[in-house]
């Protein structure tokens, strides 16, 4: 019932996920990411562990093969799960049980996977791969609602549309960009308005927010003196 693509951006270390579907608040259950260890989304009749379980044994030390390979073996539901895990360095883990609805079924590349279900073809997965490798150089959120907007004009979730989502981290265990559209009659185009909103303020503030390595900034004319020349036309 949803498609998704994980990417990595090796120039700037970037990790995103993005997914949608004729679903509700699909961002509630099926997309995580989190900066420096990887990405995940969990799809079909979706268990909802999978994708905190997936990344805590990423950051055990485990395998993304591995972590895939564990989640599903402990799951009685397993044949109905589709699942697929990015790590940090790129590499890449997909399953897709027996029992999910066709079409379904996912390609990769070089940081990048795309998985799905309930779909109207293979298309859908092979137009989100070649869009978004065909952005290239583009910022890794735009490249991904590119890849998606690619997969909906090839036929998207046969049902239609209903919710989308899309994350975005770099060195946080939280995303720098997290934005959801839960119930909209075209979700990608609301998805990119969000994100276009997103580069007004909240993106640049984002950036004063305590960090690992740092505890933020507190100045509040500092911030907006800093947000007023990012946003100047």
């Amino acid at each position: 019932m949803t498609w998704s693509i994980l990417a990595r951006d090796p120039a700037t270390g970037e990790l995103g996920v993005a997914v949608t579907t004729r679903f509700f608040a699909v961002g509630a259950v099926c997309p995580r990411v989190e900066g420096g260890l990887g990405a995940v989304a969990t799809q079909a009749l979706v268990n909802p562990h999978y994708a905190p379980d997936a990344l805590a044994r990423l950051r055990a030390g485990e395998a993304p093969d591995a972590a895939v390979a564990a989640l599903t073996a402990a799951d009685a539901g397993q044949e109905h799960r589709q699942l697929h895990l990015l790590a940090a360095d790129g590499r890449i883990a997909q399953y897709t049980g027996s029992a999910c609805i066709p079409w379904c079924g996912g390609l990769r590349a070089e940081d990048v996977s795309v998985a799905g279900n309930m779909l109207a073809g293979p298309q859908v997965v092979q137009a989100t791969l070649d869009a978004f490798l065909a952005h290239s150089g583009q910022p890794l959120a735009l490249r991904l609602i590119a890849a998606l907007e690619a997969g909906e004009a090839a036929g998207g979730d046969r049902r239609g549309r209903q919710s989308a989502a899309m994350q975005v981290a770099s060195r946080d265990p939280w995303p720098d960009l997290d934005i959801r559209v839960d119930d909209h009659p075209d979700p990608l185009s609301e998805l990119r308005r969000l994100h276009a909103v997103a580069q007004r303020r909240f993106v640049h503030l984002r950036r004063f927010l305590p960090g690992r390595d740092h505890p933020g900034v507190f100045d509040r004319a500092v911030i907006e003196a800093a947000i007023a020349r990012a946003t100047e036309t």
